[in-house]
């Protein structure tokens, strides 16, 4: 593997592990939640330098419908990052507090929220579009070389059994009301333990990635259908 890729896959882990605890917001600290915040705005730019070339091509070549749904996510996600980061600034209490900010807290705690779970979502589709490349990697880090349809069978109970999970935590945890502002306040079981909560979250990012993908793969055949 290109020492390159390897440092984009490395990125993207820490990223993600960087989305679990902040999603965890109250139960690991406000000052720390600041402090990650800032973590991932850093890596969030250092992972478009490493994918400056995405930029380069973006009005080159045939738009696909795979095409199509990858940049609209592409482009929803980095509103939402930047919304995030931008409402973040202006809320910091700690980090960004020397900015002595004092306007536009309402407004911006409510883009917060909207763009934390709504970024949560697209975060987790963009993950699921680039899955075959993931577990590409994995088998030949593993010297897996030969297809296996009990492996294959296996993986897809196992994302069955995830996205059920997901969708149970979903409702549970009332997700949708916090993306449609049904609710302006997100609740925090603060008894409930950090490895009940990651769960939680690790089954929702699977329930989208695996959405995600098989739209991907929809899509892809639409494009080869369309091809002269």
């Amino acid at each position: 593997m290109k020492p390159k890729m390897v440092l984009k896959l490395v990125v993207d882990m820490i990223m993600t592990i960087l989305l679990f605890l902040l999603m965890a917001y109250l139960l690991v600290g406000e000052t720390v939640h600041e402090w990650m915040g800032l973590a991932m705005f850093i890596l969030f730019i250092f992972h478009h330098a490493l994918n400056w070339k995405w930029y380069r091509n973006l009005f080159r070549g045939k738009y696909t419908p795979l095409r199509i749904w990858q940049t609209v996510l592409n482009i929803l996600l980095l509103a939402a990052m930047i919304a995030l980061m931008v409402s973040g600034i202006i809320l910091s209490r700690e980090v960004f507090d020397f900015l002595d900010i004092s306007g536009g807290m309402g407004i911006a705690r409510t883009i917060h929220m909207l763009a934390a779970y709504w970024g949560f979502l697209f975060m987790s589709m963009h993950l699921g579009l680039h899955w075959s490349m993931v577990m590409g990697m994995i088998r030949r880090a593993a010297g897996i070389r030969n297809p296996s349809g009990i492996r294959t069978w296996a993986l897809r109970i196992l994302a069955v059994m995830l996205c059920g999970y997901g969708i149970y935590a979903f409702r549970k945890n009332g997700i949708a009301s916090y993306m449609f502002l049904q609710s302006h306040f997100v609740f925090f079981d603060m008894s409930q333990p950090l490895a009940s909560f990651f769960a939680e979250y690790l089954g929702m990012m699977g329930l989208w990635a695996v959405f995600s993908y098989y739209m991907g793969k929809l899509l892809g055949r639409l494009g080869r259908k369309d091809l002269p």
